[in-house]
């Protein structure tokens, strides 16, 4: 875990933003910080291992998340005379909030990279 060293730390990091997302809504935030707070360096490597442990993070999320979605949409798909429109409208909403979510983990592990280099660097709590 020394510093700099960009996987093991957005490893950590996605660790961190996957347990903390399953009970925090700002979970991949808490992720990133410790990511960009590991990494040491600049700002924008700080906002990189962010950047990367949310794409990490993404992994068990998004798949927990297409399972839950799954079947929603596989039940749809049988209800009723229109049930295969309301199927297709119910995956493509599921698809839509699919690519809100990568977008909301991804932005803020990257914020929060960011902000971890911050706090390590330019306040008294990193010292």
């Amino acid at each position: 875990m020394a510093q700099g060293d960009t996987l093991v730390n957005a490893l950590i990091g996605a660790a961190v933003g996957t347990v903390a997302g399953a009970v925090l809504p700002l979970g991949p935030l808490l992720g990133g910080l410790t990511a960009g707070y590991l990494e040491g360096g600049d700002r924008s490597d700080g906002l990189r291992v962010g950047l990367y442990a949310g794409l990490v993070a993404l992994i068990p999320l998004g798949l927990g998340g297409f399972v839950v979605g799954s079947l929603f949409g596989l039940f749809a798909i049988g209800a009723g005379p229109d049930g295969l429109a309301f199927g297709a409208l119910g995956i493509a909403f599921m698809l839509l909030l699919f690519a809100l979510y990568v977008a909301y983990v991804v932005g803020f592990s990257a914020l929060g990279g960011w902000l971890g280099n911050y706090v390590k660097y330019d306040t008294e709590l990193g010292s």
